[in-house]
């Protein structure tokens, strides 16, 4: 278990809604879909009203700052089917990553790299008392678009599996580009946390409000977004 998953939820009930095209840039087309992950007619791009109210606040606060930027939203709202097939997505690509060959992995091996992967991934968990963030629709991941259009340089890739993932990982660098990525990360963290939002502290993109993950990250006793089916 994750140290969040001991937080119990008392879900609020609220609905997922779907998050304005028009407000927000939205990475399309979806890049999990475009691997096939099965979501079976659902779209990644919904959030519960709350927290889909506080996204709007900190569109606000990121324009007090950079009037033409948007937040731009690579997922949302992701069922368990997905979160299992971006799972066995992310342990494959770790593998031949490493030069291995998946069908003779030792146990050790296999138990290293699920490691790897589960830093950054939550487990694609059935049981309603420890839901992957993403599944209640109270997790988003974000990054940054200039008054272009173009993706505001953060340093690394959404989903990267390593240490340049971490929030704070260029913040002691001497190197003007890294430092560069630094402060990207800060507007676009300044805004998010200003909006209620907690980051995860091994992602510089993910952000949530009301699950269990924000819960622990704000010491709160209970969560009030649990899975939504």
């Amino acid at each position: 278990m994750k140290p969040y998953q001991h937080i119990p939820i008392l879900d609020c009930g609220e609905p997922l809604v779907a998050i304005p095209g028009d407000q927000f840039a939205l990475v399309l087309p979806h890049p999990y879909e475009l691997l096939g992950a099965p979501y079976a007619g659902r779209s990644p791009f919904y959030l519960r009203q709350g927290v889909l109210t506080g996204l709007s606040q900190a569109q606000i606060y990121l324009h007090q700052q950079y009037p033409q930027w948007k937040i731009s939203i690579f997922d949302a709202y992701r069922p368990i089917a997905v979160q299992h097939f971006m799972v066995d997505y992310a342990f494959t690509e770790q593998v031949q990553s490493q030069g291995l060959d998946p069908e003779k992995l030792s146990p050790s091996e296999r138990q290293e790299i699920l490691a790897q992967v589960y830093q950054f991934w939550a487990v694609p968990s059935l049981d309603p008392a420890t839901p992957p963030p993403h599944a209640t629709g109270a997790a988003v991941d974000v990054t940054l678009v200039n008054q272009e259009g173009i993706a505001v340089d953060m340093g690394s890739p959404i989903d990267e599996i390593s240490p340049r993932s971490h929030p704070d990982y260029f913040a002691q660098s001497p190197d003007l580009t890294h430092q560069a990525y630094h402060t990207h990360r800060q507007i676009l963290a300044q805004a998010m946390q200003q909006a209620g939002f907690a980051q995860h502290p091994n992602e510089w993109w993910h952000f949530c409000k009301g699950d269990q993950m924000w819960a622990w990250l704000t010491d709160q006793e209970t969560a009030f977004y649990g899975r939504v089916e």
